[in-house]
């Protein structure tokens, strides 16, 4: 009689064909890409271009970086500007994202209007940004008004999806003992549900500007606002310790917004 651990190891699932397929598949699909590339080689003054973009980002332009005042150009004034934009449209975005998400959940609405919900979800995250940032400007106009929008709609996608995992996710008793009182689905929203995702809702949306800070910083590269105008003029111009002194607003913004909302998450998912 073989023993159990050998019984278990001759059932085991029989992957080999499968992997070998998926394998083969992926090699297909990796020389096929590699054919798609039509590479020229380097540019002859790439390597000049690329030592003078190194040298601009050791030594930026000092006057635009530690410019505080609205004379001239002030990168600290323009990264507020972006961190505003991107604040506001997720706020904005977050709050459109909430009707999108309870309209989905399959807990809340059933499997039919679920598939709705999702597909109007899955439909809103295929517009690029750009594209509705391009929209938008023809709207209001260039600004960061039109940032503003572009975010939020941009948002409601990603939002709406992790809102329903969440809203999926929750203690199935508390709506069960709503049930059995007679709630409405309203009172079972506003009394079983609401009070167990306020914490993640947050935390999403926290994630979610640490995102739309970077795609603000994107957007004025079309002209909605923020420092993405000043870093396109100056690389389109070559002035690269120009470039180099956004270039260093945005990273130290970003990464300043990063550690902070990180630790803001971490205690709203543990409760503290």
């Amino acid at each position: 009689m073989k023993p159990a651990i050998l019984e278990m190891y001759d059932k085991r699932p029989r992957t080999l064909v499968r992997n070998t397929i998926l394998f083969v598949l992926m090699a297909v699909i990796l020389v096929w890409s590699w054919e798609t590339m039509d590479y020229g080689g380097i540019n002859e003054n790439g390597a000049v271009v690329a030592r003078n973009i190194l040298d601009a980002l050791i030594r930026p332009n000092e006057a635009w970086l530690f410019n505080f005042t609205a004379t001239g150009t002030s990168i600290p004034l323009l990264m507020l500007e972006t961190v505003a934009i991107g604040f506001l449209g997720t706020i904005l975005g977050a709050i459109l994202a909430l009707p999108f998400a309870f309209l989905s959940a399959r807990n809340i609405v059933g499997p039919v209007m679920s598939n709705v919900g999702n597909t109007i979800i899955s439909i809103i995250r295929t517009f690029p940004i750009f594209i509705l940032g391009l929209m938008f400007i023809r709207v209001t106009g260039p600004g960061p008004l039109a940032g503003v929008l572009t975010i939020g709609i941009a948002s409601i996608g990603m939002i709406s999806k992790l809102y329903v995992e969440i809203i999926e996710d929750i203690d199935k008793g508390i709506l069960l003992a709503l049930d059995a009182t007679g709630a409405t689905r309203f009172q079972k929203i506003r009394y079983g549900i609401i009070p167990q995702l306020t914490a993640n809702f947050i935390s999403t949306a926290i994630y979610r500007f640490e995102i739309n800070v970077r795609n603000a910083t994107i957007l004025g590269l079309v002209g909605a606002g923020g420092i993405g105008f000043t870093l396109i003029a100056a690389l389109g111009a070559y002035r690269w310790k120009d470039a180099a002194a956004a270039l260093w607003g945005i990273i130290v913004v970003v990464l300043v917004i990063e550690i902070i909302s990180t630790k803001i998450r971490s205690k709203l998912v543990s409760g503290e």
